[in-house]
């Protein structure tokens, strides 16, 4: 996972996704970070926003996205500036 920051400047930072847990009305999402620092970063998601995640994963492109099955099984390629 990659990650960006207007607070970061430039800076891009690397992350993993380490737990996905529910938290009374709340997922919480963990992720470490691995480059360039070591950090622990949570996030907590509510119903609300699960559903705007759900209506944007039906868009024909990330639908589109998730199902190029070969892409699966290489490195992902960076997608330059985001």
């Amino acid at each position: 996972m990659l990650m960006r920051s207007t607070g970061l400047g430039k800076a891009e930072l690397v992350a993993e996704m380490v737990s996905l847990k529910a938290q009374g009305d709340y997922l919480i999402m963990e992720m470490q970070t691995t480059q360039p620092v070591r950090w622990k970063i949570r996030g907590a998601v509510s119903r609300q926003d699960i559903l705007i995640i759900l209506k944007a994963m039906l868009t024909m492109s990330v639908v589109s996205f998730v199902f190029r099955v070969r892409s699966w099984f290489r490195p992902a390629v960076h997608p330059g500036d985001f």
